[in-house]
């Protein structure tokens, strides 16, 4: 009799150590976009934090970072899930204020990374320094152009916390630093480089007196790079850009872009994931993880 006792006893461990073994944590991961490089390179760093934490990974964006509408429908549909923890890069600054709101009182907690929202009902914060990143883009532009002269603001579509950063931050730099450096032109280039091209020439024709350029993301910098490329005013007008990729890269080698600010997409996503199994882990999480951007000048 006490055999069998034993035995069932030994069969209900058993039982528990497969549930608990069957427990594990699902995260999920939702960037901007899916499709530009730097995203990419975000999705590789979340992938190895989520192997090295040991927990499921469910990664799904939109295609496109203008398409609001359906970022939100992705969260939303993590939270009905009832996934363990959310990460999110905010498309919109206000949009998704809500449904992380609904996150949140529903015990999941949420990771904002690469650009914020406008709410602090949020574990952490994740991202480059993006308005130093903007006041990197200023000083180097500066230099370029020798302390003086009209430059072009391509920024990249508006409600994009991130990009706004660097926008103000190249702004603010350039006022307090730089007073005889005039922002005498800008658009956007609704993160799509068709679109960055079509506004860089736009500019370029518009102010034939400018002296350089700043574009704050990478589908504006590929069409500003090749809008002073199709004009033949490399080393003429002065390139700053943001972000990294090949084409950035090929310009950089061609004389179309004087200096990249970049940042490091790898470690954001590994760090937004570490920071999210931290908080489901009981540790203390800085509200904002700053990640420092840098200068590449162009040889």
């Amino acid at each position: 009799m006490a055999a069998g006792r034993l035995a069932s006893f030994v069969a209900v461990l058993a039982l528990a150590a497969s549930c608990n073994r069957a427990k594990t944590r699902t995260i999920g991961v939702v960037p901007k976009a899916t499709s530009h490089l730097f995203w990419v390179n975000v999705e590789k760093g979340v992938r190895q934090a989520a192997l090295d934490k040991k927990v499921e990974l469910v990664w799904n964006g939109a295609p496109s970072e203008t398409d609001y509408a359906r970022q939100v429908q992705i969260v939303e549909s993590m939270i009905a899930r009832r996934v363990d923890g959310l990460a999110v890069a905010a498309t919109e600054a206000k949009i998704l204020v809500s449904a992380i709101d609904r996150a949140m009182a529903a015990g999941i907690p949420v990771v904002v990374f690469d650009s914020g929202v406008a709410t602090e009902n949020i574990v952490s914060f994740v991202a480059t320094n993006n308005y130093e990143g903007g006041a990197l883009g200023a000083r180097a532009l500066a230099k370029a152009i020798g302390g003086a002269g009209e430059v072009a603001l391509l920024a990249h579509q508006p409600g994009s916390n991130s990009t706004m950063e660097r926008e103000r931050g190249f702004e603010e730099t350039l006022a307090k630093e730089f007073p005889k450096v005039e922002i005498a032109a800008r658009q956007f280039s609704m993160s799509d480089r068709a679109k960055g091209l079509a506004a860089a020439e736009n500019m370029l024709a518009a102010r034939p007196k400018l002296a350089g350029m700043f574009a704050s993301a990478e589908p504006g910098s590929v069409g500003a790079a090749k809008a002073i490329q199709n004009r033949g005013l490399g080393g003429k007008v002065h390139l700053v850009t943001f972000d990294s990729s090949e084409p950035l890269v090929e310009g950089c080698r061609g004389g179309w872009i004087d200096a990249m600010v970049v940042q490091d997409p790898h470690r954001i996503g590994y760090q937004a994931v570490e920071a999210l199994i931290a908080k489901l882990d009981g540790a203390s999480v800085p509200k904002r993880i700053d990640l420092a951007p840098q200068v590449n000048a162009c040889p």
